[in-house]
């Protein structure tokens, strides 16, 4: 599902993949659909501010049941909540922000990908990667300066160096 909002086409898409058609599963999925990446928590805030009541199990349940009948795609970066998508009909990856969390889609690599492919596939039949590039979104980069510990070397001060790096450093200045 990429996107879809209107209730008409989210109910046939609900009935093609035999799920029973609820007020609950449609706002649900107009929430996932409308704010991609999305915890379960943040998910079922968005939906009691359009249909009123619903609780933090029923949203769970529905989530399960959508993941299971490949409508919403679940993903969780290491350190975070389980986050959900209705991006579900590629195989495409994700980039995080270290600082903030934010995360945003990335189409799959083209060309040579030689990581995407397993040296020994230990007799596994592989159809799918999973990538998750990490690093810090423009926002935050703006926000706060890179960490002096990030910087190469010879851009810190000789304080902050350890000590391998001073005595590389301090051979490079003779």
């Amino acid at each position: 599902m990429t996107n879809t909002t209107d209730d008409s086409d989210l109910v046939l898409l609900l009935r093609r993949h035999r799920v029973q058609v609820t007020a609950q599963r449609l706002a649900i999925m107009r929430a996932v659909s409308s704010r991609p990446h999305a915890t379960a928590d943040e998910l079922a805030d968005d939906v009691r501010a359009v249909i009123g009541s619903i609780s933090r199990q029923a949203v769970y349940d529905t989530l399960g049941l959508l993941v299971d009948k490949h409508l919403v795609r679940r993903i969780q970066p290491p350190g975070s909540a389980a986050r959900f998508e209705d991006r579900v009909d590629d195989n495409h990856h994700h980039l995080i922000c270290r600082t903030c969390g934010s995360t945003v889609d990335i189409d799959c690599a083209v060309g040579a990908v030689p990581c995407l492919t397993a040296h020994d596939d230990h007799g596994f039949e592989i159809d799918e990667a999973e990538v998750v590039y990490w690093g810090r979104c423009p926002a935050c980069r703006a926000a706060t300066p890179e960490p002096a510990s990030q910087r190469p070397a010879s851009e810190r001060p000789a304080s902050e160096r350890h000590m391998s790096e001073r005595l590389a450093h301090a051979k490079e200045q003779q």
